[in-house]
């Protein structure tokens, strides 16, 4: 960097920065700084990169993403179709022959774009068909369509002018990989952790019904999310309330347990023309007729009529269906997934019908279409796809933390029979998958069912049991209540693992896990523990196993491991509330937190190449608090730096509490902490999304710079 552009670095920083505020980072916590074309560090609010302007002024719809100097395109096979299509509206002229071939061509899109950003597409692959026709049937974004798990819209982000825009599918300044209010007024509610699209569309139906409005809502469903709770009580409430909204059930045929043989609903003439007389008009109308003259009959021939009703749909329906009978939706399907004329005339006669109340289409899909297709359209299939991961698979991947836990609960199972695994969220792991094969009888996947899954464990730790809760920390939120209630209040002693904890790049604050170090240590009987390494990692699988009068927890976060060559150990238990110093030094102490300990160590050689001496120390528990380490570092120094990656109020707020009450505040240390910023940050590379929260290496250096009077080299330093 020229000299002139240092200075201009620290001009343009020093105007953000008083000497006398309180930390250092946090001046670079909310923003990130960057060098423009002309070499000059500039600093950019998280809340005004390209993609906010662009949802301020209006809608990503309008976005025309332009190819820059330099950028290189993968070969692209031609999509006639698709490229005549800029809004939905542009569907309804189309024949059943040129959607078909505009399945193909998104198809070929969306093979385009996993080859150039390496993101799973699977889920879009297997709803194409389907996409076309509820935008071919329905008026978007008067009609609303909702969502429930994101990875299934590309193919709607594509009809709905962000096609152009896909090539920075959850980059930074990039799109969401889910729906996003703030992205396009073609998503009317966010698709988060799934099962809210049919509470969100009742709502939505309410308001527009008592507004005397006419839009028609539709909620899209899964098999991942039909195992969640809330999508039950939202169906119950809404064939309560009978307002017309139309649920569709995409099944994919998938099954929480890979050794289980899912029952295969029929699609055939049969299925199809049934589903078809279920969703006409006369049918419909007949239906209404004869309910009303057995009313009229009397209430015992009416209830014997229903009753006659429900088996025969029942026994011509496939399996289970009369379930959301029984919860008040009307029930039509199963319909091909993948016929676009079958799907068109359902979704026509349905979305023609009046004061229907709510209807759920039951849609047969395959996710393995994609492999057909492509093998017909001759695209390269490059990037092998694994439905648990969204990242690319390299030749040789890196261990991460969560093969390590796996491998050092799988050990720990070994010497104690009593070890059970309860997971829920979205998607197992496919580190766990080696415990299911050793152990297949102490494994339980719920799915998406996190309230069961806390309350499920206590009961198994109420039977004697060792029960590991791994839920990872975004979807821990779901079951908080469980865990206040049904297991710190009466100290029942299960497990808590929380993985993917901290920021997760590419699932940007969708999957963050920023809250649980705060709302898990607030708890007055839980252990709150993390691990600054692998190592420590293995230690805590081993003292949680230990511990059998309360509940503990303990946090790690997505990604690769510390050291790459460390050998596989059986874990030692550690002395509960007791941290350690991992480097001496003075004047300055920097006390991390679970992975941040690294960034701390980073800091240290930072600073020591400056000739600055500093205290590194890995507190090891948020709770309890190891009291003792942190007097002496209060005692030692004349500052105190906490580092966590977490939200306000976790572990520096302990720190604060205990040395505030001890009374160190009132003599000559002085205290700063470093946490997560009071937003929420946006997808980009973990990297990307650690500068943007102020939480590495150069950042805490820069802050421990400040401290000392040392602004200017701690100016430099972020430059």
């Amino acid at each position: 960097m020229t000299t002139a552009a240092s200075a201009h670095c620290s001009f343009t920083v020093a105007a953000h920065f008083n000497e006398n505020s309180s930390n250092f980072a946090s001046k670079f916590d909310a923003s990130s700084f960057y060098f423009n074309s002309n070499g000059e560090f500039q600093k950019i609010s998280l809340h005004s990169s390209p993609a906010s302007k662009i949802c301020s002024k209006g809608y990503v719809g309008r976005l025309r993403a332009l190819p820059e100097e330099g950028d290189t395109f993968s070969e692209k096979l031609p999509t006639p179709i698709l490229d005549t299509i800029e809004t939905p509206l542009h569907l309804k002229n189309l024949s059943h022959k040129e959607l078909k071939q505009l399945g193909d061509d998104i198809r070929s899109e969306l093979s385009f774009i996993r080859n150039e950003t390496q993101k799973s597409v699977k889920a879009s692959m297997s709803v194409v068909e389907l996409t076309i026709a509820i935008h071919r049937v329905f008026s978007a974004p008067m009609d609303k369509i909702l969502w429930d798990v994101g990875e299934q819209t590309y193919a709607h982000k594509i009809l709905t002018g962000r096609r152009s825009a896909m090539r920075m599918l959850r980059q930074k300044n990039g799109i969401s990989g889910y729906t996003c209010r703030s992205e396009s007024e073609f998503d009317p509610f966010g698709a988060a952790h799934g099962c809210n699209s049919i509470s969100a569309g009742l709502g939505m139906a309410v308001a527009r019904d008592l507004k005397g409005k006419r839009e028609r809502i539709v909620a899209v469903i899964s098999n991942e999310t039909i195992m969640a709770g809330q999508l039950y009580e939202a169906m119950s409430n809404a064939g309560y309330l009978d307002s017309d909204m139309i649920v569709i059930l995409n099944d994919s045929r998938q099954s929480l347990h890979p050794k289980l043989e899912v029952p295969k609903t029929p699609i055939n003439a049969l299925s199809s023309a049934f589903s078809k007389l279920q969703s006409s008009k006369l049918f419909r109308k007949f239906r209404e007729a004869a309910k009303g003259m057995t009313k009229r009959i009397g209430k015992g021939t009416y209830e014997w009529a229903a009753k006659v009703d429900e088996y025969a749909r029942g026994m011509l329906g496939p399996l289970g269906s009369t379930l959301f009978e029984e919860l008040g939706l009307y029930y039509i399907g199963p319909v091909d997934g993948h016929n676009i004329e079958d799907l068109i005339c359902v979704l026509d006669q349905v979305a023609s019908l009046d004061s229907t109340g709510p209807v759920l289409v039951h849609v047969i899909t395959n996710e393995d279409k994609e492999v057909k297709i492509e093998k017909r359209i001759g695209v390269s299939n490059k990037y092998k796809e694994d439905p648990y991961d969204s990242g690319p698979q390299p030749s040789r991947r890196s261990q991460t933390y969560s093969d390590r836990f796996a491998e050092a609960l799988i050990m720990e199972a070994q010497l104690d029979k009593d070890i059970m695994v309860v997971h829920a969220g979205n998607g197992m792991e496919p580190s766990l998958r080696l415990f299911q094969e050793k152990f297949p009888d102490r494994l339980f996947d719920v799915g998406m069912a996190e309230q069961h899954a806390v309350t499920f464990s206590a009961g198994l730790s109420c039977g004697g049991l060792k029960p590991f809760c791994i839920i990872p920390s975004t979807y821990l939120q779901r079951a908080y209540d469980q865990v206040v209630h049904d297991v710190d209040r009466q100290k029942i002693p299960v497990r808590f693992v929380i993985p993917s904890a901290g920021l997760v790049g590419s699932d940007g604050p969708i999957n963050c896990g920023a809250f649980d170090i705060t709302f898990m240590s607030c708890l007055p009987n839980m252990i709150v523990m993390a691990p600054s390494d692998e190592v420590e990692l293995a230690n805590m699988v081993a003292t949680a196993s230990c511990i059998d009068d309360r509940p503990v927890c303990f946090r790690y976060p997505r990604g690769a491991i510390v050291k790459s060559n460390s050998s596989i150990c059986h874990g030692v238990p550690i002395e509960i509330g007791k941290g350690r110093i991992l480097v001496e030094g003075k004047e300055i102490a920097l006390l991390g937190y679970g992975a941040m300990v690294q960034n701390c160590l980073r800091a240290q050689s930072l600073l020591s190449e400056l000739g600055i001496e500093v205290t590194v120390a890995d507190a090891r528990f948020c709770k309890p608090l190891d009291i003792k380490l942190v007097r002496q570092l209060c005692d030692n120094h004349s500052f105190l730096i906490t580092v966590e990656e977490g939200s306000i109020g976790g572990f520096g707020s302990h720190v604060a509490q205990f040395i505030t009450l001890d009374g160190k505040l009132d003599g000559s240390i002085k205290w700063r902490p470093i946490v997560l910023p009071d937003n929420y940050v946006e997808h980009a590379s973990p990297m990307e999304q650690l500068a943007l929260a102020g939480l590495t290496g150069h950042h805490i250096a820069a802050t421990a710079l400040s401290l000392l009077g040392r602004t200017r080299e701690a100016l430099l330093l972020m430059c």
